[in-house]
């Protein structure tokens, strides 16, 4: 798929006034953020890089905790830029050949567009399922042009970058139905979606007692809101079981998370998830990967 060579770094300006500020404040936006990690496990490359490169097999959760906080920094601190930039020398290291002895490097730009394109996603469709307004063709443009800026603060190659939001889908829906494949990464994954782990943590702290409640309230929900956000096109190539009930019952998520944002004051929304992303990434820093030296 051709990628606009033209695009300007700075789509749109991103700050406090911006959408994507906006939609990244709100608690919903993590919403889809298993299916996004799952679709970044299938690209042989990402998928590579993490079962080669950290202790997915052993803590696959652990990974989420580690980078959500880092990344929503990079569109929420006053900082976002330098914080990019640090994400992007994290990943100068990680590289090698895959169990098919493919060569793959992190920062092929390709490879290193595919996650943020799976969080650009990420945050229109939590847009779309969860939250009560509809978005506007004029919301789509503005908010895909600020996702551009969030990609800029990398400071890495924008040749991959989408012209605009309708080339973005596109390249989004072909990666989805040509490129992505069943890794032994996202093979992992997606057993412990389906039946659950007893051996696998869910919670970045606590004792068991915390670890046994975050699993009775959170697995099956967990499971439900993976495959529910998950492109249709993703589950019918990987036969991701998902049933007439599971659509009903995801629906009826959907329509629950709407209703709460009616209920629950913005004030407190955003102030819950930014004590929420402080706890995890205090918590997880010295857990952080490092690269060789």
């Amino acid at each position: 798929m051709a990628a606009s060579s033209t695009r300007p770094a700075a789509g749109a300006p991103l700050g406090p006034g911006s959408l994507l500020y906006k939609y990244a404040s709100d608690l919903r936006s993590l919403l889809p953020g298993a299916a996004a990690g799952l679709m970044q496990l299938m690209h042989p490359g990402i998928g590579a890089g993490v079962a080669e490169h950290s202790a997915f097999f052993d803590a696959p959760f652990d990974r989420i905790y580690r980078s959500v906080p880092q990344i929503w920094a990079t569109i929420l601190a006053a900082d976002g830029e330098r914080r990019g930039h640090a994400i992007r020398d994290l990943h100068r290291g990680i590289g090698g050949v895959d169990e098919h002895d493919r060569r793959y490097h992190a920062l092929e730009p390709e490879t290193f567009w595919w996650a943020h394109a799976t969080f650009t996603w990420e945050i229109f469709k939590a847009a779309e399922l969860f939250r009560p307004e509809t978005l506007t063709a004029e919301d789509r443009r503005r908010l895909y042009d600020e996702t551009v800026t969030w990609y800029s603060r990398y400071g890495v190659s924008m040749r991959p970058v989408p012209v605009d939001y309708a080339a973005f889908q596109s390249k989004f829906w072909h990666i989805c139905t040509k490129d992505l494949e069943l890794t032994p990464a996202a093979a992992r994954a997606l057993d412990i979606a389906r039946y659950g782990s007893d051996t696998v943590s869910l919670m970045p702290v606590g004792g068991p007692r915390l670890e046994r409640a975050g699993r009775l309230f959170t697995e099956r929900p967990l499971r439900l809101v993976t495959f529910g956000c998950l492109p249709p096109i993703v589950r019918e190539r990987f036969d991701i079981p998902w049933s007439p009930t599971d659509r009903l019952r995801f629906a009826a998520l959907a329509a629950a998370a709407r209703q709460g944002y009616r209920i629950i004051p913005t004030r407190v929304n955003h102030w819950t998830m930014r004590n929420t992303l402080r706890f995890i990434g205090s918590h997880t820093r010295d857990q952080r990967y490092q690269p060789a030296a």
